[in-house]
This record gives C-alpha cells, sequence and structure tokens, in this order.
C-alpha cells in the first residue's frame, strides 16, 4: 500500500492512497483526515485504508483522479519526532579518517542518532532556501521509517513489527557549521535545517523481497544536476537495521506513533557505485588528492533523489530539491 499527502491549504494536508504506479490516487480523508491521524489508530486504520486501495486499484474507488506530485506534501509534513540515525558505519569511518581521526570500538556497537527538526519539513519538490553559500550546503540521500507507539525498553526485534511505512529523505546539512557546533558539545541544530521526504510512504509489505531482515535492498540514486552522483545499494553495508534504530531511540523513552526514524547516508565501501552526499565523495578526494575537488551545492544547483524498484519503476517517487537564496 502506497499513501501519500496533496496539499490542500491546510497544514498538514489531506490524505490519499496512490496507485502502484504512482499514476493515480483516491482520497482517504474519510478514513482519517491526515497520514498522522491514521497512524495514531493504524488497527482500525490499515484495514480501511487497505480496502480503499483495492477498490483504486481495481477502479472502483471513488474520487479516483491523477496523482501529481507538485501537489504532494512530504508524507508527514511535520512530525512529533524526527530522529536520524548513521547506520552505515562506513560512512563515519571515512569522513573521521579523512581529518586524521579514529572510529571509536564502540561506534560499531552502539549506534550513533541525533534529533533533528521536524516542525518544518520540505515538501518533495520544495527549495532549499540557504542565508549563504559559505555554509556548506550538502545533501545526504537516506531511507527512513515511521513507527506506530513504541514502548520504552523495545527489543530490535520486536521493534521490526512497529515499522508502519518507509520513505525516502534529503537530509539537508550545512556542513561549515558542524564543527562549530559539535565543540560546544551539544550537538546539531543550525547545521540541520529542514529536510525534504518522498511524496509516497510505502508500506513494508509492498516493498517485496527489497524488504528483509528491516532494510531495503535496492539502489538509491542521487542526481545532482542532471548527472549521477550515486547509486549505492541501501541494504549493503547498513551495520544497524532499522529494528536496532528504533530500539536504541526507545531505550529510555517511549515514541509516539508517527515517529520517524532515518537510516543516515547510504554509504557503500565499493567505490564504484558513488556516494549519497557530497561530503563523503570530498573526503574521498582528499585521502587522494590530499584536498577536496567538489564543491558543495551553490545557489541554482538540483538535487534528485530516487528508488526503482527491479523493474525500473519508481516506487517512492522522487524528492528533487533547488538550492534559493533566502529572500531572493
Amino acid at each position: 500500500m502506497k499513501l501519500a499527502t496533496l496539499d490542500n491549504g491546510r497544514r498538514d494536508g489531506t490524505l490519499v492512497v496512490v496507485s502502484t504506479d504512482l499514476a493515480h490516487c483516491a482520497p482517504a480523508g474519510d478514513i482519517a483526515p491526515t497520514l498522522q491521524a491514521a497512524l495514531d489508530d493504524w488497527q482500525t486504520n490499515e484495514p480501511a485504508l487497505r480496502a480503499r486501495a483495492e477498490a483504486l486499484a481495481a477502479g472502483t474507488a471513488e474520487g479516483i483522479g491523477p496523482f501529481t506530485p507538485a501537489r504532494a506534501r512530504s508524507p508527514l509534513p511535520r512530525a512529533f519526532q524526527w530522529a536520524d540515525g548513521s547506520a552505515y558505519v562506513t560512512h563515519v569511518e571515512l569522513v573521521r579518517r579523512a581529518r586524521g581521526a579514529e572510529l571509536p570500538e564502540r561506534f560499531w556497537t552502539d549506534p550513533l542518532m541525533y534529533q533533528g527538526g521536524s516542525d518544518t519539513f520540505l515538501d518533495p519538490g520544495g527549495d532549499i532556501v540557504a542565508v549563504s553559500e559559505e555554509h556548506g550546503i550538502d545533501f545526504e540521500a537516506e531511507i527512513a521509517v515511521i513507527t506506530d507507539d513504541v514502548p520504552m525498553g523495545i527489543d530490535p526485534l520486536a521493534a521490526r513489527d512497529l515499522i508502519r511505512l518507509v520513505m525516502l529523505v534529503n537530509d539537508v546539512s550545512l556542513r561549515n557549521l558542524i564543527p562549530g557546533e559539535l565543540e560546544k558539545g551539544f550537538g546539531f541544530f543550525q547545521s540541520k535545517p529542514s529536510s525534504a521526504f518522498s511524496p509516497v510512504a510505502v508500506t513494508p509489505d509492498a516493498l517485496g523481497e527489497a524488504w528483509r531482515d528491516a532494510k531495503l535492498h535496492l539502489p538509491l540514486e542521487s542526481i545532482l544536476n542532471g548527472e549521477c552522483f550515486g547509486r549505492p545499494n541501501a541494504g549493503i553495508d547498513m551495520t544497524f537495521d532499522f529494528g536496532q534504530l528504533i530500539a536504541h531511540a526507545a531505550r529510555t523513552r517511549p515514541l509516539c506513533a508517527g515517529t520517524i526514524i532515518g537510516s543516515g547516508t547510504v554509504s557503500n565501501r565499493e567505490g564504484e557505485v558513488g556516494s549519497s552526499c557530497l561530503a563523503e565523495r570530498r573526503m574521498l578526494e582528499t585521502l587522494e588528492h590530499g584536498a577536496p575537488r567538489t564543491p558543495f551545492m551553490c545557489f541554482g544547483d538540483v538535487i534528485r533523489i530516487e528508488m526503482a524498484d527491479a523493474q525500473g519503476r519508481s516506487i517512492f517517487g522522487s524528492i528533487e530539491n533547488r538550492v534559493v537564496r533566502a529572500g531572493a
């Protein structure tokens, strides 16, 4: 089942079910007005939403119309919680090695995670509004899941069963602001502006064999200014699966329905597949040449993030964000 949120002039949009090929949608506001409302009582709403999706596939649902990505908001235009992990430890290891820092051994057993801002997500086609190119504007292509209510202290295997939806994310970073914030010892804030999510969120069962062991085993493509930047496989080199990430987030507190958990930048050890962020490529260049050669994003640059199934069909629709100057 595929779900999306369309802009209706209200802050949280309106819920629709989307066809498998992303061509059509049918309203679902009579079942739950928003995706958050659907998640708040998933046990009741999920069967009704599946029935609506089946009616859409059969062409019998009321109000069927074309699915227009330009009208799509992020599936959750705002969320109670957005916590991003760093499940691809090879990426963390590379970044630290390029600046001469060793990777603590515990990073392989204890996930990194930060709590991001969740009050203002970008639309999938929204602009990245930046104050200055000197901030080091970067994209980060990732996978994210949306959970049901999660009890405190949950076991990682049990946490897998509470994953309700899967989507893509562009976790925008301002790289040149990060060192100064980390030096203060309180973590990211100004260096992490609003993130963007894919127009469609998908139930794990709809991903078929690609979803196994709480990982999504497909290439995630990043296209920068029309050229392929990277296609690492999200299921390879993922040290911590989503069950482990959820359990980590819920170690000392429960998580409410609608919590978003991110994978961190998708990264593979195999260099030929490219990278999912500029920082990683710059670090590889530093290791090879002694200094980075690829610049961070400039005003006017466009990043497109998408994932296709084994038949080459888009699963989630695309995230496509252009960098624009604040106040322009």
